[in-house]
This record gives C-alpha cells, structure tokens and sequence, in this order.
C-alpha cells in the first residue's frame, strides 16, 4: 500500500493555535461573559442567540474569513446548507474523480445535480474539465477519497479559479480541521465546511466559513428559530475546540509510532501497515491472511471499539478497529477481507499493538 496522508500540525505549531484560539476568545468575550453559559433565542438585529453570533465571530477570524455560520446536522448538515444554499436543483458540480462521500452524495441525488468530474490528481484535466463546463460549484474533499490521491489543495483551488473564475469552490474540511496548518478558506476557497462534533463539541452542530455574501445565503434559509445553533452549544463547541489542536497533533504522532512499530514486526500476521487519511487519520493495517473480519469481529473483546460514534468525538476515548472507509470500499472491495482501518483515538501505540497481538493469535487460530 502506497498513501499520500496530508501533512498534518506538529505539537508545538498545535500549541501555537491553541493559543491563538484562546487570545481571539478573549479578545471577543469579557471576562464575565466567559463564564457565562450563553443565550436563547431570536436576538433582535442578529436573527440567532447573542453568544451564537459571537462565537461565529471568533471562528471568522480564527480562519481567516468573512463570514461563519453554526448550523444543526454536524458536518453532514453543513453540507447540505452549503449545496442547498449556493446551488438550483439541475445546475453543475464539480467533484473528484471517485466516490463521493455517502452522505453528500445522498444531497447532490436529492437535488438532481449535474456533476462533472475531474481527476484532482491531474491538474492539467482539472484545468481542461473547468473551462470546458463553467461549473456552478466545485466541491474539493481536503481528506484523502482513494489510496492514490495526492493532490495539492491550494493547487487544485488556483486551477479552478484560473479557468473558471467564476465558479464557486467549496471545501469538505471534515477530518481535516485543525488537523491541517490551513483550511481550505484560507487557501483561496470561497467557503468550508466541518463538524464541530468531530471536533470535541456537542452533537449535530456544524459550521460553515467564508465569503460573506455566501454564507448570506446559508443564514437567509437557516432563520427559524428551530434552525438556530442555541448559545449554550455554541459555547460549548467554543470551549472544546480549545483542546482539540494539541489532542489531535498527540494523536498524529501516535499513528507515525504504531506504523513505524508495526512494520517492524512487533505484531506477527501484519505485512504492512501505513498512514492515511481515510477519512480520519489512521493507520491502515493490511494482514498477510485474509482475516480482517475476524479482527473486527473479535477486538472489542479486548477493549477496542467497534465502530465509531462522530469519528473523534467526545465520547470516542479507546482506539477504534473498523473497516477501511467505505468510499475506499467502493474503489477496491478486496480491502474488506485484508486490510483494516486503527484509529488510536485518545490511546498510546502500546495499546493498539497490545490489541493487535491478542486478536490476531485469536483470529488466525
């Protein structure tokens, strides 16, 4: 297996951020308003809760951005917000060359969307495909879709934009935010999209970042008081982004240790393990026997678990043994008996090499 993961925060630019985060909160919110746990409700002038707006403020700038929107249905949400909002049913989306993300393509079926599609890998028929449809949208997925994407971001953004200026480009930052030094706001996209859930925060809220005459769009649709992210969760996803840079840049160096162990040979019936993003980052651990159901089938009796909740969740503490995600699934279906998906979650390599050892001598017996 060859993979292209994304270059991902080391701990002391994980640091930076962290910091840089709490000095834009406390920048926004006094001493007093800090402790409070926000408002309720239609504020008058602001059409959401006050302490909402405020902390979409302090993600703005966070991001570098004109504009952000807290929306309900996590990143699944965001992105529904995004295509409804900035597309008519019928017009034209660009998407990669692969499988599209399962929830997201429920959405474009939905709206009867016509996609074209382009190889991101190859910016020469990025540019060819761009200037030959004008789509209305291009929608880029920052994480890896199949095991030999390699593409540049900024790359894929600058040859849309220099063939189609028109066309609005839109970023699934999913399993990429604060993960990544830059989303893809920041490198020229005119908006992004990620789950807070994802993100330490409570369930089913979502965030959109960008151009403000695009994120406009999004508020005028999301008015009803129903609709409204209420402050005391926006709060509560301000307070957990906090701790998010520095747990996921622990969480990084614990996949380049359990790869490296690994392919060691610490654990007999691996041939080989590696990095990706697949959609997380984890590490991708492809057995000499085809017994990758049976380790599924056996490790939460040894305290792995066995499916994810939102996929680094509050919640998700010991590391996860799942299947390869299912967009990797549809590209190569012979990965479900081979190879399997370890995300360390909060744990240490040991754990997961631990794990390993003692499912395997199951599985392979």
């Amino acid at each position: 297996m060859r993979t292209y993961p994304l270059k991902t925060m080391g701990l002391e630019e994980a640091k930076r951020m962290q910091f840089r985060l709490v000095d834009l909160i406390q920048q926004e919110f006094n001493g007093k308003e800090i402790l409070n746990a926000g408002d309720y409700g239609i504020v008058p002038g602001l059409g959401r809760p006050a302490y909402t707006a405020k902390v979409e403020h302090v993600l703005a700038r966070f991001f570098e951005s004109e504009e952000a929107i807290l929306v309900r249905g996590a990143g699944t949400g965001g992105m529904r917000m995004l295509l409804m909002s900035l597309l008519a049913p019928g017009e034209t989306l660009l998407v990669h060359e692969a499988p599209v993300y399962p929830t997201t393509e429920t959405t474009i079926k939905a709206m009867s969307l016509t996609v074209v599609r382009a190889d991101l890998n190859d910016l020469q028929k990025v540019r060819a495909v761009v200037e030959e449809t004008q789509p209305k949208l291009a929608l880029i997925q920052h994480t890896r879709q199949r095991f030999a994407d390699s593409y540049d971001v900024r790359q894929v953004i600058e040859a849309i934009k220099e063939r189609a200026p028109g066309t609005i480009v839109a970023v699934d930052e999913n399993y990429a935010a604060f993960k990544v030094p830059r989303l893809g706001c920041q490198l020229g996209a005119d908006i992004s999209t990620f789950s807070l859930f994802k993100l330490l925060g409570p369930e089913g809220v979502g965030c959109v970042i960008g151009r403000k005459v695009l994120i406009d769009k999004i508020r005028a649709i999301n008015y009803s008081g129903g609709s409204q992210v209420q402050g005391p969760e926006a709060m509560e996803a301000l307070r957990s982004l906090v701790f998010v840079p520095v747990i996921q840049a622990v969480q990084g160096e614990v996949v380049k240790e359990t790869v490296r162990r690994l392919n060691a040979g610490e654990v007999p019936g691996v041939a080989q393990a590696c990095a990706a993003n697949a959609e997380e980052r984890i590490v991708l651990v492809q057995f000499t026997e085809p017994v990758a159901e049976k380790v599924l089938e056996y490790a939460w009796r040894y305290g792995a678990a066995p499916y994810p909740v939102g996929s680094e969740s509050r919640y998700e503490v010991a590391p996860m043994f799942y299947r390869v995600s299912a967009t990797f699934l549809t590209e190569n279906p012979s990965l479900g008996q081979t190879t399997i998906r370890v995300n360390p979650m909060r744990a240490g390599a040991d754990t997961v090499i631990r794990i390993l050892n003692k499912v395997l001598a199951e599985a392979t017996h």
